[in-house]
């Protein structure tokens, strides 16, 4: 496996892994009309070049094909961590993750937050991430259940 910097390039195969990964793996707890709503078929490109513009995106690459990515703010929100459904279950979520853990630390961030899925949530909390609250976001018409989850990288925030 292969992390890398998001190029331009990978922008069609990232739109088309993240459309894939919501429609298959997040089927088991979001209804079609929710998923349609998520991730429209076809992607619209344009939408996502704007999205990923302010963000950091790494990609992971096994062999030629886009495994996986994430896309976070330099304040520590991570946006978007996604696996294709061929590589779910390989480690390339936790590759990235780590990675992208480690260069906000580095930066000196003090704690890592996200939106997490139903399909997502046991996977940030393995990650040491807790719960919030959970939420309900409005997306294309459809009411879409989260959690606010957060990550303490500092020892000091560990308390809080």
């Amino acid at each position: 496996m292969n992390l890398r910097l998001y190029q331009p390039a990978d922008l069609e195969a990232l739109a088309l892994l993240f459309t894939a990964s919501v429609h298959v793996l997040a089927a088991g707890h979001y209804n079609v009309a929710q998923r349609e709503a998520w991730a429209p078929r076809p992607p619209d490109l344009a939408l996502w070049r704007v999205r990923l513009a302010p963000l950091r995106t790494l990609v992971a690459e096994a062999g030629a094909a886009l495994a996986g990515f994430i896309a976070y703010a330099g304040d520590g929100h991570l946006q978007y961590l996604y696996c294709g459904p061929a590589f779910a279950g390989q480690g390339v979520a936790f590759l990235l993750y780590g990675c992208a853990e480690a260069q906000l630390r580095s930066a000196g961030v003090a704690q890592c937050y996200t939106e997490a899925s139903l399909t997502a949530r046991p996977f940030f909390e393995r990650q040491g991430f807790v719960m919030l609250h959970e939420e309900e976001a409005q997306v294309g018409g459809q009411r879409l259940r989260r959690f606010a989850m957060r990550k303490a990288l500092r020892p000091d925030l560990r308390a809080a």
